[in-house]
């Protein structure tokens, strides 16, 4: 029965999300709630379930808020002013060069293998600039996530680890004989950046907006008719322009101390919004003036993370979780068995709307692996197979991670239109990763 109960969920969450028929935080608290007391459980085991996976997400649903405060108030002081101007007048405004400038510095922020930190890095640096052009949102968060999900395979990525972790070897041993097909994703991540950027080009100058042909072709644009000039303040009361390299140093100790990890990111945010509010807007009332103004964003990023938590925490302390790994693997049938490793490497993607990092690679993968050795496929291959595209690629798609709301709820695109757009992309990087794993003989064709 919990089998059930936990495809009902899943399916019920996906199906509000997907249509945007209701808000992520509806979806998430009331589905889980509602099929939890249909399967028999009182409200006290409830309760614990909520409150566990409210625990597990509260550091992470901090740690967004005062981020998007921190880089509210460096919007405000105009630190990305600068970057925009200088930005565009080396793009000229060509929206495949910016296309292909936010996949290599998405892939760049991911190198520390923590997707929140990648978000809070690119996004925030990015969107005036798209904005400035009139390059589509959705663009910007699937070429972020594309960036950030192919580099996701590297052995301190949280897939690859959990996967080292469960098959009992060390992360290089999954990872390095992987990294042709990892250098094959990139490659494909930077042609899909190239291709969008045409459609961006094209879709811009039909509109008759300055991001077309005729500014494209000249890298040395300044504004004027046919090129944008970089956005202004917003409010330019609010903008501190001689602070610019006090608050860019500021942001660049910031992310230094997140990649390195001394503090937790939560802590890190909490300081850098301290100094930066007391740096830039001394005095009481223009401090509550500029925490006020970002309020809502951030109010919103923390309910639908909190609603997260409830969601995981009823899935995973009910059973449901489980119960659905150990059917899903009961229905491979015979005939397909030998060929086992190279069905989940291609299912990767649409498995991580279903199933969450924790959730696949610490309760589905241990199963798989088992039943992949009855054919002859080693607990090894079987990893390999899964990081082809299981929360690797397809993490920035997955509702069952946090970073996916930073992703979306940063950008601001809705869920549904998110996914619609990104997962074609990401399955076809993940069988592009996958095919060269198969053809360099990492992952077996057949047992």
């Amino acid at each position: 029965m919990l089998t059930w109960m936990g495809t009902l969920t899943i399916a019920a969450v996906l199906a509000l999300l997907l249509t945007n028929r209701v808000s992520a935080v509806v979806a998430l608290i009331a589905a889980p709630l509602v099929v939890a007391f249909a399967a028999g459980f009182s409200p006290s085991e409830i309760s614990e379930f909520a409150q566990a996976g409210i625990a597990d997400v509260a550091g992470t649903a901090a740690m967004f808020v005062f981020a998007i405060l921190y880089f509210g108030i460096m919007r405000d002081a105009g630190m990305f002013d600068p970057i925009v101007r200088r930005v565009l007048r080396a793009a000229g405004s060509d929206p495949v060069t910016i296309a292909v400038a936010t996949v290599v510095l998405a892939m760049a922020a991911h190198l520390d293998g923590a997707g929140a930190t990648t978000f809070l890095i690119a996004v925030p640096a990015l969107l005036p600039l798209y904005d400035a052009l009139g390059m589509r949102r959705l663009v910007l968060a699937a070429l972020v996530g594309l960036g950030a999900g192919i580099m996701n395979l590297t052995p301190w990525g949280g897939p690859t680890a959990r996967a080292a972790s469960t098959v009992g070897v060390d992360g290089n041993e999954i990872w390095v004989p992987m990294i042709p097909a990892q250098v094959a994703g990139i490659v494909a991540v930077l042609a899909i950046a190239v291709f969008l950027g045409l459609r961006e080009r094209r879709r811009l100058a039909a509109a008759g907006s300055p991001g077309g042909p005729a500014t494209a072709s000249r890298p040395d644009a300044r504004p004027g008719p046919e090129t944008p000039a970089a956005p202004e303040a917003e409010n330019p009361e609010l903008a501190r322009p001689r602070l610019f390299w006090v608050n860019l140093t500021l942001t660049a100790v910031l992310v230094g101390v997140l990649v390195s990890g001394v503090w937790p990111p939560e802590l890190v945010f909490m300081a850098g919004l301290v100094v930066a509010l007391m740096v830039n807007y001394p005095g009481m009332r223009l401090q509550s003036d500029r925490i006020n103004a970002h309020a809502q964003g951030a109010i919103l990023m923390a309910s639908t993370l909190l609603a997260a938590g409830v969601f995981l925490g009823v899935m995973d302390g009910s059973g449901m979780v489980e119960a659905m790994a150990v059917s899903a693997t009961e229905l491979v049938p015979t005939a397909v068995g030998p060929g086992l490793a190279v069905v989940v490497g291609a299912l990767g993607v649409p498995l991580s709307l279903v199933f969450g990092p924790d959730a696949y690679y610490f309760a589905v993968l241990p199963v798989l692996a088992e039943v992949g050795q009855s054919f002859g496929i080693s607990p090894v291959d079987m990893a390999q197979a899964s990081i082809a595209g299981q929360e690797t690629v397809g993490f920035p798609i997955s509702p069952l991670t946090g970073s996916f709301y930073l992703l979306t709820g940063l950008t601001g695109v809705s869920i549904g239109s998110h996914i619609r757009f990104l997962l074609p992309w990401a399955w076809l990087v993940s069988l592009i990763v996958l095919a060269c794993a198969v053809l360099t003989g990492v992952i077996p064709a057949w047992g």
